[in-house]
């Protein structure tokens, strides 16, 4: 019985010995699998073609070929734009040739780079006005690599656009997305050509919209942007996560010349109707009636008693201009221009130039806190002088 015992002690014996030598020479694979039990382990994908969660690749692909590079070339000539050498505000003129020192008297040409949609199959290209005003030659690279002359169509420089015009065959054309849609927030990306390093795609987001007063244009409805847009971008487009053009590339705010993150560009419902008007008649036509504004403050709201914060004063009026002969008088408040309410003058300016003018259009104003509704026959705006000339 004690031999029996003895036995049975050392088969357990043996057994245990075994089953710890099994247990620490099993596969490093089979302790994983079943650690992945309890804590999983990532999984690694392989590429395929689908889009990858987070990517904008068709929509750059959508767009990018759209967006040409434009060439200028000008007689030098000192810049009598205000914002040229604005510390704040910079316009994209891109590289100047070497040796233009600042006081401009080069005598050799001046070369601009910018950017360029193209909006036709006929070749119609939509850029800035500041891009292409007064080229003596304009070239277009497009992004196949293809190169050709451009003609002017017409400028508009109240919203710093311009058609340009090229003859090529088979070209591709963006498509024009609905800009009213846009929202903060939304994201989007920036196309063009930033010092000539070639075409280059950045993404932001939509950081507000409705900019104005910003005094770069005499019309401002801006798109906000922290999409990196920097010389050399101006023209080129501002696009929505389809592809589809929402904006073209116009401004940034910046002290040291570079991007800090705050872009403008020109929403496409401006671009369009400029394109429609410049395509149809070679320039864009506007209403005016011939007033100086000027915006309710609350300062001037408490001096005058007046019982609103919105609208706009009437400052000053053109004699035998169309507000003249309708009656309107300096220190009336416009409050409303075809029914539509005018906040201040930013509004009233561009509900006025969307009459058509020779027409008659109802104005309502206030005088001595009594509102009267006259009837104005809409002139047409002149057009800006050239401040280089």
């Amino acid at each position: 019985m004690r031999r029996f015992w003895l036995l049975f002690a050392q088969t357990v014996t043996i057994a245990l010995a075994l089953y710890f030598v099994y247990g620490a020479l099993r596969p490093a694979s089979r302790v994983q699998q079943l650690g992945s039990q309890a804590t999983p382990v990532p999984v690694v994908e392989t590429a395929s073609s689908s889009l990858a969660p987070g990517s904008y690749r068709d929509a750059a692909a959508r767009a990018m070929p759209a967006v040409v590079n434009i060439l200028t070339t000008q007689a030098p000539k000192r810049s009598a734009h205000p914002l040229a050498r604005d510390p704040f505000f910079k316009r994209f003129f891109g590289d100047r040739t070497p040796g233009n020192d600042d006081d401009g008297a080069d005598d050799d040409l001046q070369n601009s780079l910018g950017s360029g949609v193209i909006v036709s199959h006929e070749g119609y290209i939509l850029t800035n006005n500041h891009v292409v005003e007064g080229a003596d030659e304009i070239e277009v690279v497009l992004a196949d690599g293809r190169k050709a002359p451009a003609k002017v169509v017409g400028l508009d420089p109240e919203t710093d656009l311009a058609i340009i015009r090229i003859n090529l065959d088979k070209l591709p054309v963006i498509v024009l997305g609905q800009s009213e849609q846009a929202r903060v927030g939304d994201v989007v990306l920036a196309i063009g050509n930033p010092f000539g390093v070639g075409q280059t795609v950045t993404m932001g987001i939509i950081s507000a919209l409705g900019r104005n007063n910003l005094h770069i244009n005499s019309f401002e409805n801006f798109i906000q942007t922290d999409a990196a847009i920097n010389f050399g971008n101006s023209g080129g487009a501002l696009v929505d996560t389809r592809g589809n053009l929402i904006g073209i590339n116009t401004a940034i705010y910046s002290q040291s010349g570079g991007s800090v993150g705050i872009g403008f560009a020109i929403p496409v419902s401006t671009a369009k109707t400029v394109m429609e008007a410049i395509i149809k008649n070679g320039h864009v036509v506007r209403g005016w009636i011939g007033v100086e504004m000027q915006d309710i403050t609350k300062e001037l709201s408490d001096s005058f008693g007046l019982q609103r914060s919105s609208g706009a004063i009437i400052a000053g009026v053109v004699r035998n201009g169309p507000a003249d002969k309708a009656g309107i008088k300096p220190g009336d408040i416009l409050l409303k221009v075809e029914g539509k309410s005018v906040g201040d003058t930013t509004e009233m300016l561009n509900l006025i130039a969307q009459l058509p003018p020779g027409e008659k259009a109802k104005m309502t104003v206030l005088r001595k806190n009594r509102e009267a509704v006259l009837d104005v026959v809409v002139g047409k705006r002149p057009i800006p002088k050239d401040p280089s000339k």
